[in-house]
């Protein structure tokens, strides 16, 4: 949407965005030439172009919504860009719009049919005033203001003779016309069809005769004012009323000023048939109806008016008065003394309404008035300017996410904090102080000074407690050690141990000396004969002191005694 409401857009970018993104969409991605989308749009080379520059520049905002990717063949020879648009966040408002609009309508009507596809959307009843608010001058010496609500008439009735858009005139509240956008233009009727024939030039074009159709004038009253272009003159551009009357027989010259030429105001003579009736004209300014003098008296005389209640053109509301169901009345409870003040009958049924609606999706009616309480006691009562106002925009309007036992933070069934409140203020501050953080320089994880090597100190020190860096093995002091290469003993790598890399019983085994000088000095003694292993294997090998195996199957007892 921010492409439909921002003026900095023209209207052939939001045509050539459409089409990019519908073909974005494929497994290939946008891969079509500028000419190629220019065919589909049924528009020049050169607006499409412009289109595609405008989007790809940064907007006022730093946004680019158009990302294009040059590439070459393997020849060198260059082919198409791969276009793609911009990714959006789940927070930004959009619309569907289908392609087939983009490719039938105008620039403008394009963008006119999207704000009404919106509104239609989120349940908005849209006035001319308001679309002409989100249509722009693009260029000349009116570039960048807005359209008259005239001419977004003229587009809305473009739409509705395109088949694009439906418009139920004066169906709406206040007066307003009710639009309904369809995802695809209907086909024609037969009797639409048999009906189509070539209009008089006289009669004006197909929309003009369409707007007066549904206005109820005839074609032989080419020369009636436009009655479907608002609810006022020209001159304010179709204003409607912000005020309800139930009255509907007001004359329509009765606040108008006599001229002291004319003497009274004049009647038209001559009666209309009743299926027929003429559209009264609307009423001109006090300078085009008054007439100015023969004499020398050139400015003409306006009579004071006087301010009785027959020439009051803003009467009071005269109609019945509201009565409030005593629950409704029950609930506002809290703010009787400023629904007092509420002097707009249309203000008060509508905050009566609210709280009806409240009421009947299964709010509890003493949730509403604590709500009304609390916000009346936190505002002070010279701060409400507008007390209708303020009871609908501040006072009934439920604060909160998205559960519905959230009530401004709160869970109203428990009192407990809400969690889901909480982490979003949570990450509120904790952006904003980032954010002030990196205004002034800082680290926005830690809020220091960055060192002379650019980094923070803290983060240096975090990253190392996250990732420890291994301490080094240290060596125990003395000569090296190794392992037998007989026995699988840990030994001293020293003296005789270097050359054949076998402890000292490997060595006197494989060379015959003694090998055990303790039994080879006391020769009275008996050598003890090692009993075997586990397996049963005969051994002839000496035994340790003190045990009856020697000193490989000891080793192979403490292994298994390990494991």
């Amino acid at each position: 949407m921010r492409l439909v409401t921002s003026p900095f857009y023209a209207d052939i970018a939001l045509a050539v965005y459409v089409k990019v993104k519908a073909l974005g969409m494929r497994e290939e991605g946008c891969q079509a030439k500028s000419a190629t989308i220019a065919s589909y749009l049924r528009l020049s080379k050169a607006s499409v172009e412009r289109g595609l520059a405008q989007l790809s520049r940064p907007a006022p905002d730093q946004v680019v919504e158009l990302l294009s990717q040059r590439r070459t063949l393997r020849g060198g020879q260059g082919t198409s860009a791969l276009r793609r648009t911009r990714p959006m966040s789940r927070a930004e408002t959009f619309v569907w719009v289908p392609v087939a609009a983009a490719e039938d309508l105008t620039p403008r009507q394009l963008r006119a049919y999207a704000v009404i596809a919106y509104a239609q959307a989120v349940g908005i009843q849209l006035t001319e005033g308001e679309l002409a608010g989100s249509l722009f001058h693009h260029s000349g010496k009116k570039a960048g203001q807005q359209l008259t609500a005239t001419a977004a008439g003229q587009v809305v009735d473009e739409l509705e003779a395109a088949r694009w858009l439906t418009v139920r005139r004066r169906a709406g509240a206040r007066g307003r016309h009710l639009f309904t956008a369809h995802d695809i233009a209907p086909a024609a009727t037969p009797e639409e069809e048999e009906g189509s024939a070539p209009a008089d030039p006289a009669s004006g074009s197909d929309a003009e005769q369409t707007r007066r159709r549904h206005a109820g004038v005839l074609p032989a009253e080419a020369g009636s004012p436009l009655v479907g272009e608002g609810s006022g003159p020209l001159a304010d551009e179709g204003s409607l009323a912000n005020k309800e009357t139930p009255r509907t027989d007001r004359p329509e010259d009765a606040g108008a000023l006599d001229s002291s030429a004319v003497g009274e105001t004049q009647v038209v003579e001559g009666a209309m048939p009743v299926e027929n009736p003429r559209v009264p004209e609307p009423r001109k300014r006090a300078s085009a109806v008054l007439a100015l003098r023969a004499d020398a008296h050139n400015q003409p005389d306006i009579p004071q008016q006087t301010t009785g209640p027959s020439t009051d053109s803003r009467r009071p509301y005269s109609g019945p008065q509201l009565t409030l169901s005593p629950e409704i009345h029950a609930v506002l409870e809290p703010v009787h003394w400023l629904l007092k003040r509420v002097d707009n009958a249309f203000v008060a049924r509508k905050i009566a309404r609210e709280v009806g609606r409240q009421l009947r999706e299964g709010m509890a009616a003493e949730r509403i008035s604590h709500r009304l309480a609390i916000r009346a006691a936190r505002t002070m009562t010279s701060d409400i300017r507008d007390p209708g106002r303020w009871l609908l925009g501040v006072a009934l309007p439920r604060w909160g996410c998205g559960h519905a036992d959230c009530e401004s933070g709160v869970m109203w069934s428990t009192g407990r904090r809400c969690d889901v409140c909480a982490e979003v203020v949570a990450d509120r501050a904790a952006a904003r102080q980032r954010s002030q953080r990196l205004a002034e320089g800082l680290c926005p994880e830690h809020g220091t000074r960055p060192g002379p090597a650019g980094s923070c100190t803290d983060c240096v020190l975090d990253e190392a407690i996250r990732r420890p860096v291994p301490a080094p093995r240290s060596q125990p002091a003395g000569p090296p050690r190794g392992t037998c290469t007989g026995c699988g003993a840990r030994i001293f790598l020293t003296g005789q141990a270097l050359v054949d890399g076998s402890c000292l019983l490997c060595r006197s085994e494989v060379s015959g000396l003694p090998q055990d000088t303790a039994h080879a000095s006391c020769p009275d003694a008996e050598p003890v004969t090692c009993i075997g292993g586990a397996d049963g294997a005969a051994c002839d090998r000496p035994a340790l002191p003190a045990r009856s195996v020697c000193v490989r199957h000891r080793i192979v007892e403490i292994a298994a005694a390990a494991v």
